[in-house]
């Protein structure tokens, strides 16, 4: 039947765009793409939110998770069995331990960048170089995380570990670039009003730890801050939980009316208890690039142009004026989809309830949705 979505070159403003090849019915799965290079977010991996070290997928078992998130060893989750973690499966890095959710996955680390990168018995040494590169954006960029700096570091250990340098680099040439001064407000949305003087210890620790003489352009000022806009204006957010894998799995389980409604009870009280303790992190976070999309399965609610929103379901219901306030803060452009084009002459004004909250909008409404995969 073919594919049913192809990309296609718009412009250099816009990159790539996803087109539909034929009719598309609601449901179906329209492509399932891996990212080109992902990374787990430092403080989310610094507080033990376990993820595999390549794909992300959690580590932990359904109970291990809800019982870390809730602060309480003795928890005990009914249906075990509708847990998917297999940690029969799991296995480590033999030299500086870190653990992957499959054998396909360490060697596919291990091919890609992790020869590279791997610390070996200095995982722990502070003064190693990439960990004082770690250390470093962990004191510049605090929770709700939005990128990371290794994933920039794997871009520069796939390169340098890669046969066809010329491939990779095309790969990663794709992605959106933007002028000096888009790469400067992208920058310092990111690291904030000390940006300068940050970015350039950041650059002068990322050449200690990586430096490559083929890759000499990206250790330049220059080419650091085109290197980190690409990373900031194209990653995506990736978030795992084996504990929400277990609920949908409980949800789709056929019991008697009475047991489901225990259940779904308890599932209820759970998530409110987990809120008290851990707010709102609940899931191993990290940031990836793909080629083609935002999200590891993208699934048709309806057959029309395939787009993808920057905006959460909140954000998505806000005025124009709101939406397009966002987009040019955030992301740099304005959005002229059918229903900003709809709203085109409405009066570029926030409602009164947006009024009172225009200047105190959370970092963390800003962020990206994540990949529940």
């Amino acid at each position: 039947a073919g594919a049913a979505a192809e990309a296609r070159f718009i412009s250099s403003a816009k990159g790539k765009g996803l087109f539909a090849t034929k009719n598309i019915c609601k449901g179906e799965t329209i492509f399932v793409e891996r990212p080109v290079v992902s990374s787990q977010f430092l403080w989310n991996a610094l507080y033990n939110y376990r993820a595999c070290d390549h794909c992300l997928r959690a580590l932990e078992t359904a109970e291990e998770n809800a019982q870390r998130l809730l602060g309480r060893s003795s928890l005990v989750l009914p249906h075990p069995e509708q847990c998917s973690i297999r940690k029969d499966l799991h296995q480590q890095c033999p030299r500086c331990q870190v653990t992957y959710c499959s054998a396909e996955c360490r060697q596919a680390a291990l091919e890609q960048y992790h020869q590279v990168l791997c610390l070996g018995p200095s995982r722990d040494d502070p003064t190693h170089p990439l960990n004082k590169l770690q250390e470093a954006w962990r004191n510049m960029h605090y929770p709700p995380e939005t990128s990371s700096i290794m994933l920039m570091a794997r871009m520069v250990a796939t390169l340098k570990q890669a046969k066809d340098k010329e491939w990779w680099i095309k790969v990663f040439s794709q992605f959106c670039n933007k002028t000096a001064n888009e790469e400067e407000e992208i920058v310092h949305k990111l690291l904030g009003d000390k940006f300068k003087g940050q970015l350039e210890l950041l650059r002068l620790l990322f050449t200690e730890a990586l430096y490559d003489e083929h890759l000499s352009r990206w250790f330049t000022p220059e080419g650091f801050r085109s290197l980190f806009a690409l990373v900031g204006t194209n990653g995506q957010g990736i978030g795992t939980s084996s504990l929400s894998q277990w609920v949908h799995a409980c949800d789709a389980l056929d019991l008697p009316m009475l047991q489901r409604e225990e259940l779904d009870a308890f599932i209820d009280q759970l998530y409110k208890d987990i809120e008290k303790e851990s707010g709102e992190f609940l899931n191993c976070e990290g940031s990836g690039l793909y080629v083609l999309q935002s999200c590891s399965q993208l699934v048709s609610l309806c057959p029309q142009e395939i787009c993808i929103s920057y905006l959460d379901c909140c954000q998505r219901e806000r005025s124009r004026h709101s939406r397009n306030k966002i987009l040019r803060e955030n992301y740099l452009f304005t959005c002229s989809c059918p229903k900003c084009l709809a709203q085109a002459d409405d009066a570029d004004v926030t409602s009164d309830e947006e009024e009172e909250g225009e200047g105190e909008t959370d970092d963390a409404e800003l962020e990206d949705e994540m990949t529940d995969v």
